[in-house]
């Protein structure tokens, strides 16, 4: 027997079919994450009920850019199939503010009867004032199906808009007895290909890469996304530079005119080098000194305000431990390769045994797996 879409209700077994459905919107929101900021990577799907089982009309995902709306899109694609059916969404939609049709109008004209949505959006100008105008205009909408995932989902967004900052990913490669480099700071070939597969899959998901100026001396990085056709998904490449060290023969800033390269530096970093890198095509940013080094807060507030929302940090040992003191770190993904590079070797955080991160109470392990012959760890702030 067919099962007509009803206002108030899905069919038998609403929650766990929001639940399945909501995970399938999360899914598709995924696909242009770390190209969307300053706005999040939203999923939704437009649905109908046909014999018990769903039916999706369309899809649809925040654009790059930020614009059109995940919303939008899968309306402008279900057309007039979008009358009398029901919308999942990962973040609570749009009200209006100024610029464009908002999300919330645009479901009310298509003729949705049903909104569902994993979370309210925690921007002041929306908070659950989305809700109330669709409850206004008739509208049955249901709130909370997928939280959890929405929520890890779009913590760039959440911490930006909650904390003034920057959402901080930390990734580490580590060898089986915690080390990540050689002797003498040089670097070691720790990682297997899959898992640094997987880290430039990290970059192309990431709205920021970023590191401090010790790395780029030692390993003169590139930090752009090298997997097969996705070269423009290469994030805003990031260096912290107290006294602006960055050399102009540096691969970073020899391709800084074709991806975007933002130097941070102390207030008394001399000018003759910030004019040259700037005329190389960097930006060059100053934040306040502390203890003798940029000052990382002040710094992932200056991000937050140039609508930087996921940084993901591939810093070496000294940055990722400052992160990590301050509690700056929200997300760590750890790869631990079988092979071994001895005692003499660096440690993978500075002054710190890798259990400071791997056993801390702050963060809850979501993913332990394999990645080729390493391991991968995949932490959140709990």
């Amino acid at each position: 027997m067919s099962l007509p879409l009803r206002a108030d209700a899905s069919p038998s077994g609403a929650k766990a079919w929001d639940e399945r459905l909501m995970a399938a919107a999360l899914s598709v929101g995924r696909r242009n994450l770390g190209q969307t900021f300053p706005n999040p990577a939203v999923g939704a799907l437009v649905l109908r009920w046909q014999e018990g089982a769903p039916i999706v009309v369309s899809r649809g995902f925040t654009a790059r850019g930020g614009r059109p709306h995940a919303e939008a899109e899968a309306l402008r694609s279900a057309g007039v199939a979008a009358k009398g059916a029901a919308i999942y969404v990962t973040l609570e939609p749009c009200v209006p503010h100024g610029r464009g049709e908002p999300c919330t109008d645009t479901i009310i004209k298509a003729g949705i009867k049903r909104v569902v949505i994993a979370l309210e959006d925690p921007n002041p100008g929306t908070g659950g004032r989305g809700v109330a105008r669709l409850r206004e205009a008739g509208v049955a909408v249901t709130v909370g199906p997928g939280e959890a995932e929405a929520r890890r989902a779009h913590a760039g967004h959440i911490r930006r808009m909650r904390d003034g900052r920057v959402h901080v990913i930390l990734k580490l490669a580590v060898s089986a007895d915690g080390k990540t480099g050689l002797a003498g700071r040089k670097p070691a070939d720790i990682s297997c290909k899959r898992s640094r597969d997987e880290a430039h899959m990290l970059r192309a998901t990431s709205d920021a890469v970023l590191v401090g100026v010790g790395t780029v001396l030692a390993d003169d990085p590139m930090l752009n996304c090298r997997l097969p056709g996705m070269a423009d998904r290469s994030p805003i490449r990031i260096v912290l530079d107290g006294l602006l060290r960055t050399p102009l023969s540096s691969r970073l800033v020899k391709t800084a005119k074709e991806i975007p390269l933002w130097i941070v530096a102390r207030p008394d970093a001399p000018l003759d080098p910030q004019r040259d890198l700037e005329a190389a095509g960097a930006q060059v940013m100053r934040v306040s000194a502390a203890g003798g080094k940029v000052d990382l807060g002040e710094a992932l507030w200056l991000l937050a305000t140039r609508e930087i929302t996921r940084v993901l940090v591939e810093g070496g040992p000294i940055l990722s431990a400052a992160l990590l003191r301050a509690n700056l770190v929200d997300e760590a993904v750890i790869v631990r390769s079988p092979k071994t590079l001895g005692d003499d070797a660096i440690p993978a955080l500075e002054a710190m045994p890798l259990s400071a991160l791997l056993e801390n109470p702050r963060f809850a392990l979501l993913e332990r797996r394999s990645a080729g012959e390493d391991t991968l760890m995949h932490l959140f702030r709990s």
